[in-house]
């Protein structure tokens, strides 16, 4: 099987195993790209420890859940955005105001929209997480 698109598998494994309930998951292939997004995510929050195996092919994460994960996803294509237009994707993806994070890959690395904006920061969205 090939994967298109291995950071949606990565979001997509942990929210389907927060959903049942399980205190944790294995992530793989890993990536130097998503072990940054689970270190936004740990430090929001959202998940507990994670910790990078290798395994001899692509590494793999063991990711902790807290069970915070009530939504995550990868955001398709990868938009560009100014650091004055965070609020509009705000709207787009996330709930409510002040509740999830969007993550943001810019100049200064993977960084969540808020820390973005106190930057005054933009850069492309990868993914959200409430």
């Amino acid at each position: 099987m090939t994967r298109q698109n291995p950071i949606a598998d990565a979001l997509s494994t942990i929210k389907n195993a927060s959903d049942v309930g399980k205190d944790g998951c294995i992530v793989e292939p890993a990536s130097k790209l998503f072990g940054a997004m689970l270190g936004i995510m740990k430090e929001n929050g959202y998940v507990g420890d994670f910790e990078f195996i290798d395994d001899g092919r692509g590494g793999q994460f063991r990711v902790g859940l807290n069970g915070r994960i009530n939504k995550c996803g990868v955001i398709t294509p990868r938009y560009s955005v100014k650091a004055n237009e965070l609020e509009y994707w705000e709207t787009q993806y996330l709930p409510a105001k002040n509740y999830g994070i969007l993550i943001i890959s810019t100049s200064k690395g993977v960084l969540s929209h808020e820390t973005a904006r106190k930057n005054g920061m933009g850069g492309e969205l990868l993914g959200y997480v409430y």
